[in-house]
């Protein structure tokens, strides 16, 4: 029998002395994987178009003891990505995990869709977020390593009308992470994407300050309420960190069952069998 190979499993989590970017880091999903991201010993450069909200997210990190600086950045604009990515090469030399967030959610039948609206939503979710994973893959292959976090969501699985157009941008992105992880993969760079249920954020106030349109979605998911934001924290850290070393590629559903769920009414069954 061959001895136990000694092995420190607490520090698969460690993030010290990593350079994290999260993009949209200014609210929501992206405001709490920063703060988590740097809890784990990242610098975290936490960028939105919003100045004021990413400075904000950057000094309460640093106001627990955690290291982070701020920027702003649009992701509809090739500059100013690019502009954002080479400025953290240029103070860190590095950048090892990459989270971009920003999106928009346009909820209006297809038929209903102008072309303007179209092109809005496709440039934000889709064009931005491989505006941002282009710039940061280009500066992690010079040293073969780092860890690309995507950001889709159920509705690339499981859409309701109204949504035609916000889905097919995060079933793309879905697609998007499976060919740069194939194309990076040798390069040491893995790709993945997080795919959250139902989330309390600002992109989703309409829906939880709608008392009757709120409790139906928390009735559809299995455990039968909404996400907070920081619950989302825990899996962008397993995808940034080496705990999830040997994963590319792969999209992780962090939506409470939402898409194993079949409907909204739940059938009576017939009673179990006696046992013999």
């Amino acid at each position: 029998m061959n001895p136990a190979r000694t092995f420190d499993y607490r520090a698969l989590f460690d993030l010290s002395g990593r350079v994290a970017l999260v993009v949209g880091g200014g609210s929501g999903i992206g405001q709490a994987s920063a703060e988590a991201l740097a809890a784990f010993g990242a610098h975290v450069v936490c960028a939105d178009v919003h100045a004021g909200d990413a400075e904000g997210v950057a000094a309460r990190i640093r106001a627990a003891s955690g290291k982070a600086t701020h920027a702003t950045v649009d992701v509809r604009s090739t500059d100013s990505v690019e502009a954002l990515v080479g400025g953290v090469e240029q103070e860190f030399g590095r950048l090892d995990v990459l989270l971009t967030t920003p999106a928009v959610n346009l909820r209006k039948r297809l038929l209903d869709y102008t072309d303007e609206e179209f092109d809005r939503v496709i440039e934000l979710n889709l064009k931005g977020t491989f505006r941002v994973a282009r710039a940061a893959a280009r500066v992690m292959i010079k040293r073969k390593s780092g860890s690309i976090i995507l950001m889709s969501s159920m509705r690339a699985v499981n859409v309701e009308p109204g949504q035609s157009i916000y889905a097919a941008t995060k079933a793309g992105i879905g697609q998007m992470t499976r060919g740069l992880a194939v194309e990076l993969g040798p390069l040491g760079v893995r790709v993945n994407a997080l795919a959250p249920g139902i989330v309390a954020t600002p992109l989703t106030r309409p829906i939880t300050s709608n008392p009757a349109w709120n409790e139906a979605y928390a009735r559809h998911c299995a455990l039968g309420r909404w996400a907070e934001p920081e619950e989302m924290a825990g899996p962008v850290v397993f995808l940034a960190s080496d705990a999830s070393s040997y994963l590319t590629a792969t999209t992780l559903f962090a939506d409470a069952g939402w898409t194993a769920m079949d409907g909204r009414f739940e059938p009576a069954l017939a009673p179990a069998a006696k046992s013999i």
